[in-house]
């Protein structure tokens, strides 16, 4: 078997409207459809909820779902904030830095822009609480073919050792440019 693509990923949300809302402000995601439910149709189970898809852009689909008779909404305690998070690639640093400004001016809190050598992020979160990063490429075939030459050797002696290998140390100490 050979995996095509991502259909969509799904998370939970809190208000499926006020989601696409934010959504469409924010990050330009058109709402593309709705399901909605009083049971689950894989499961049986009685829980109505509100299944929410919206474009992500280049046939990707970012989905939650609304189910209010369950408990309210949790994290990972267990997992740090920075962890879990959805990437969305900008075209561009100017269009990264723009989105920070409009975040910005609205409240919403961001980290960055984040340096990594081969891409810069932006960190925030959305109304629901689940962290998004937008990020812009910015390597070059040399940079990327430098991160990948080393990549089995790194995730190899993480493996024994569980500490941070140093073959890409560059990557956040300058040294990549």
């Amino acid at each position: 078997m050979k995996i095509q693509r991502i259909h969509h990923v799904a998370y939970r949300c809190k208000d499926a409207k006020k989601t696409v809302d934010w959504y469409a402000q924010y990050l330009e995601m058109p709402f593309q459809m709705a399901f909605a439910e009083d049971s689950v149709p894989s499961t049986g189970a009685a829980d109505p909820y509100m299944h929410i898809f919206l474009d992500a852009g280049a046939g990707n689909v970012l989905a939650f779902f609304e189910v209010p008779n369950s408990p309210p909404m949790g994290r990972d305690t267990n997992t740090p904030d920075w962890v879990q998070h959805i990437a969305f690639e900008v075209e561009s640093v100017k269009e990264l830095e723009s989105a920070k400004s409009r975040l910005e001016a609205d409240g919403i809190p961001v980290a960055g822009v984040t340096d990594h050598a081969l891409f810069k992020s932006i960190y925030f979160f959305d109304l629901n609480g689940h962290r998004l990063e937008l990020t812009v490429d910015t390597s070059t075939p040399e940079l990327s073919e430098r991160a990948a030459n080393v990549r089995w050797e790194m995730l190899d002696e993480w493996d024994r050792t569980r500490r941070a290998p140093r073959q890409a140390a560059w990557l956040h100490q300058g040294g990549g440019r």
